[in-house]
């Protein structure tokens, strides 16, 4: 399997997994309907788990721009690859959304709130302070990328099980920082969704808050620098 490959498969199977889960907690008349904020929080934490799983041996499993950014910087990966995984990571984000959209179209129809049909694909902020949200995003990427860093050390090798920590650190945002603008901590995972969501005939939908868009953008690229800082001083 070639880079951008593992890259496409395991960014696909992160959203196809997280977006259920977000559905089926959101939609009506879904098995889990109003299950709660620690369901979505598992459920993200065990879909990156797998993503991860899946594409390590043929990416390293970045499955996101803030993390290619961040093995950029430090020089743990080449900048031509750069374009290359986070074109991947774009392009699975969105097959993973259609696919996961398609798994619960019947669903869409009876719920009639639309902001929960928009939840479904990307993150909206609790709050709506941009400011503030973009704080909490760099930060809650930050917490991220300097805990894969640490992961990632060939000291801190678990085996087969090295997928684990990273997924179990995504729980640990999901159940802290996440509370604040549903911890996007990933441009791909955001972007690709929102678009799914402007292209998608989804019945009774909202537009697509691209007034928000940005934010779960620029603050995880922001929170990977911050946490490329950081790693280099310590």
């Amino acid at each position: 399997m070639t880079p951008f490959m593992g890259e496409f498969i395991g960014t696909g199977l992160v959203i196809l997994l997280g977006q259920t889960v977000v559905s089926n907690v959101v939609l009506a008349k879904t098995k889990g309907h109003n299950s709660g904020w620690i369901v979505i929080s598992f459920g993200w934490g065990m879909a990156v788990f797998v993503g991860v799983y899946c594409s390590a041996a043929a990416s390293k499993a970045h499955l996101n721009p803030a993390v290619t950014l961040a093995f950029a910087v430090l020089g743990k990966i080449s900048w031509q690859l750069v374009p290359i995984y986070i074109a991947a990571q774009l392009l699975g984000a969105m097959t993973g959304s259609l696919v996961a959209w398609l798994c619960f179209r019947p669903h869409f129809s009876p719920t009639a709130d639309a902001d929960a049909k928009l939840a479904v694909f990307c993150t909206t902020p609790a709050i709506r302070s941009y400011g503030d949200n973009l704080v909490a995003e760099a930060i809650a990427t930050f917490v991220l990328i300097l805990g894969v860093l640490f992961i990632a050390a060939p000291s801190s090798s678990l085996g087969a099980l090295d997928a684990l920590p990273v997924g179990l650190l995504v729980l640990a945002i999901g159940l802290g920082p996440g509370g604040t603008t549903g911890y996007a901590i990933n441009p791909a995972r955001d972007l690709g969704p929102r678009i799914m969501h402007a292209l998608l005939p989804i019945a009774g939908k909202r537009d697509s808050d691209w007034s928000y868009a940005w934010i779960p953008v620029l603050g995880p690229l922001l929170g990977s620098l911050l946490a490329v800082l950081v790693y280099k001083v310590i």
